[in-house]
């Protein structure tokens, strides 16, 4: 369910802005993004793991939260980083 180091430090260095750069919102959704998709496929396996679905639950607020915050600051970013993502609005 969760992502391994090797796999959050490819997402890292896919989205920083620039090196090192972990606490852009870019990267912070980015790994978001990636332990929602991760725990999305467990719980069709457990559909009554509700324990995990919360913590879903909870992730795609945070998700949500900083979206809300880079579309506010910069909209452009925003655009380039849901294209990048796959992800809808």
């Amino acid at each position: 369910m969760s992502i391994t180091a090797e796999r959050k430090q490819e997402v890292i260095k896919q989205f920083a802005p620039k090196a090192g750069d972990t606490g852009a919102p870019e990267v912070q959704v980015a790994i978001l993004t990636e332990r929602i998709r991760n725990l999305t496929t467990h719980l069709e396996g457990h559909k009554k793991d509700n324990h995990s679905r919360r913590g879903l639950m909870l992730m795609v607020g945070q998700r949500r939260r900083l979206l809300d915050f880079l579309k506010r600051k910069d909209q452009k970013r925003y655009e380039a980083l849901i294209e990048r993502l796959e992800i809808r609005r």
